[in-house]
């Protein structure tokens, strides 16, 4: 009885409490109006201000930005205070809108702030996709909570504590549905802004915010110094939403024919050299790079000599033939490279999409696999990580593996290097692949060792910590294509690397090699390596480079694998157009042939011939054992 009475004496002590707050802010509602009305005209600006703030560290920087571009930062100030009307006319609470804003800028501003950080790539709306695999984005990130950041968000919060005492509220007495309509209205109208061209070019225009086109990282990154954060953000919004892919013209007339036109006419009879179907083993490598390329102004910043870090990958270079590829990615984004490789089609021509693998239509997908699959060979996919990310399992099981294997699935020991699962581990489940399957294999492998971040090693230095997983990782390639070449079944590897790493922003390796938009082309050339143990000749490989989704092409050139009128166009496309990238080469005109043929592979009704035409429907077979 004691007890309940003591917690009912602290109950009635809180609610006194609360009451008493509750009336002192009633009154300071009524006895501070100047304050008040003062609060709420200050915060869009004092918003706007701590977003960017954020993003340039130094209030001396914010000054100097303010100074350069004044109407930008108009701009920024009168999006936030529509939002801030827009909540105000919704919830008529001062602090509450305040806290709601605050939240949703602050946040966008810390995950720019970390993101940045963490590969010197930019935020923007379509990023938004990956929340849902935000535990593994927080996996690769250096998140670092320092005490500026901490006094920043201190300061927001010192804000809102100081609307919320004096409790500034709108005065309308109209109810909340004479308020919706208006309220909606200033949200809407800053929608409209990012999604409406036909608004957001002039006001763009207007506030004289930079719109050139940009899908080269290093632009973009030039675009955002030029737009600061929030206009940036939302800029770089609206050119992707109006950069939507669109069905061509003369497809929409007649798919049948259009297509038609662009595939070859001419098709070799061909069915493997000599009867002979190798294992086709294809390694993407997560972050492999060479940066040997750089060597000079490595030199000139004290590291002198890269060569012990890839003596692996030149000793696999010299068991193979090697040559460069163009991947149609930078630090991130390794789906594009993996789309690429599987589909053996060019992300240019869908636009440049972050994650292509998101655009497809649901349904089996004429992939490479889905070739060799019709050929005869058993077909699998490996991949060291969740099985969620990127929504791989659910994506590619429309991709014709016959089996898939993520980071739970391995069926040989699993020990970790650094962060994540060992390279060589993924080299011993292939050996194993290959082992246990009677047909021929095709199996594509995505490492991922030497993924971000690279905070941990020897060094507190994170370029020499990613050059030792390099190392860990060449070495054990050449020790794989060692081992391959003992076994009696004729096989053939393609490695290659998906992009160069995620390094640091503002102090990392690139920023200190001077890397500009003018001078990046460097870093969208992988050297591949192309490895066999039953004597084929590859000197038909180009010695120039070619785009990264022209591979499986020259892997089928090899082997004499059957053609069909597509891939044959391919090939033939390879010799006229031997690199169509956004990335390397920004002015790159349009290719039509191209651009229709992967729309009509991905969006399209697949009017071009593939593997599908003649393995059976999966679905099908679902229903038949259904109703059996």
């Amino acid at each position: 009885m004691k007890e309940q009475l003591t917690w009912y004496a602290r109950f009635s002590f809180l609610r006194a409490w609360f009451c008493s707050v509750h009336e002192k802010r009633s009154y300071n509602t009524l006895r501070y109006p100047m304050t008040n009305r003062l609060l709420m005209m200050l915060y869009p600006i004092f918003i706007v201000c701590m977003a960017e703030l954020n993003q340039d560290k130094y209030p001396s920087k914010l000054v100097l930005f303010i100074t350069n571009h004044p109407t930008i930062m108009l701009f920024n100030v009168l999006i936030a205070a529509l939002i801030f009307i827009g909540a105000l006319l919704l919830f008529k609470s001062g602090w509450f809108s305040m806290l709601l804003e605050s939240i949703l800028y602050m946040a966008l501003s810390i995950t720019e702030l970390f993101k940045y950080n963490t590969n010197g790539n930019h935020l923007i709306m379509t990023d938004m996709k990956l929340f849902r695999s935000l535990k593994s984005l927080t996996s690769f990130a250096y998140i670092k909570i320092t005490p500026r950041l901490v006094l920043y968000i201190a300061i927001c919060a010192a804000f809102i504590l100081l609307a919320f005492w004096f409790n500034p509220r709108l005065k309308m007495r109209l109810k909340l549905r004479k308020r919706l309509a208006p309220g909606l209205a200033c949200l809407i109208a800053c929608v409209m802004v990012v999604t409406v061209p036909a608004i957001s070019q002039p006001v763009y225009a207007l506030f004289r915010l930079d719109t050139k086109e940009a899908d080269n990282t290093f632009i973009l990154n030039e675009k955002f110094d030029n737009n600061g954060f929030l206009a940036f953000f939302m800029q770089t919004g609206s050119e992707n939403l109006s950069n939507q892919l669109e069905e061509p013209e003369d497809y929409k007339e007649d798919s049948s024919d259009t297509v038609k036109q662009y595939l070859a006419t001419e098709v070799p009879d061909l069915d493997f050299d000599d009867g002979v179907k190798p294992n086709v083993v294809e390694i993407m490598s997560e972050s492999f790079a060479d940066f040997r390329a750089f060597s000079d102004k490595l030199s000139e910043l004290g590291y002198t000599n890269l060569d012990p870090y890839y003596a692996g990958l030149d000793k696999a270079a010299s068991m193979g033939t090697e040559g460069t590829l163009i991947v149609p990615t930078y630090a991130s984004y390794t789906v594009r490279t993996e789309f690429e490789l599987l589909f053996g089609l060019p992300v240019k021509s869908l636009n440049d999409p972050n994650m292509p693998q998101r655009m497809m239509l649901e349904r089996q997908q004429p992939t490479v696999p889905a070739y060799y699959k019709s050929w005869g060979y058993s077909t699998a996919y490996v991949h060291p990580f969740q099985s969620s990310f990127y929504s791989r399992k659910r994506i590619y099981g429309q991709f014709n593996f016959d089996q898939m294997i993520f980071e739970d699935d391995f069926t040989v020991p699993v020990t970790t290097y650094g962060e994540y699962i060992d390279d060589n581990v993924v080299y011993n489940q292939i050996e194993s692949l290959i082992a246990s399957t009677d047909e021929p294999l095709y199996v594509h492998a995505t490492t991922m060792q030497n993924h971000q971040p690279y905070s941990d090693g020897d060094s507190d230095d994170e370029f020499i910590n990613y050059l030792s997983r390099i190392q860990h990782s060449a070495d054990g390639l050449a020790d794989f294509l060692e081992r391959l070449s003992q076994i009696d079944e004729p096989t053939i590897v393609l490695f290659v690397g998906d992009h160069f790493p995620s390094l640091r922003g503002d102090d990392g390796i690139y920023s200190q090699l001077n890397i500009t938009s003018e001078n990046c082309s460097t870093l969208y050339e992988q050297r591949y390596i192309l490895w066999n143990n039953y004597g084929l000749n590859t000197s038909s490989l180009p010695s120039e480079a070619v785009s990264t989704y022209y591979a499986p092409y020259l892997v089928m050139q090899l082997i004499d694998a059957p053609r069909d009128s597509f891939t044959q166009t391919m090939m033939n496309e390879m010799e006229t157009e031997p690199v169509y990238s956004t990335n390397y080469m920004p002015m790159q005109e349009a290719d039509k042939k191209l651009d229709t043929l992967t729309y009509d592979r991905i969006l399209g009704d697949i009017v071009s011939p593939s593997a599908l035409d003649v393995l059976p429907d999966p679905t099908e077979e679902t229903t038949e054992t259904t109703s059996d």
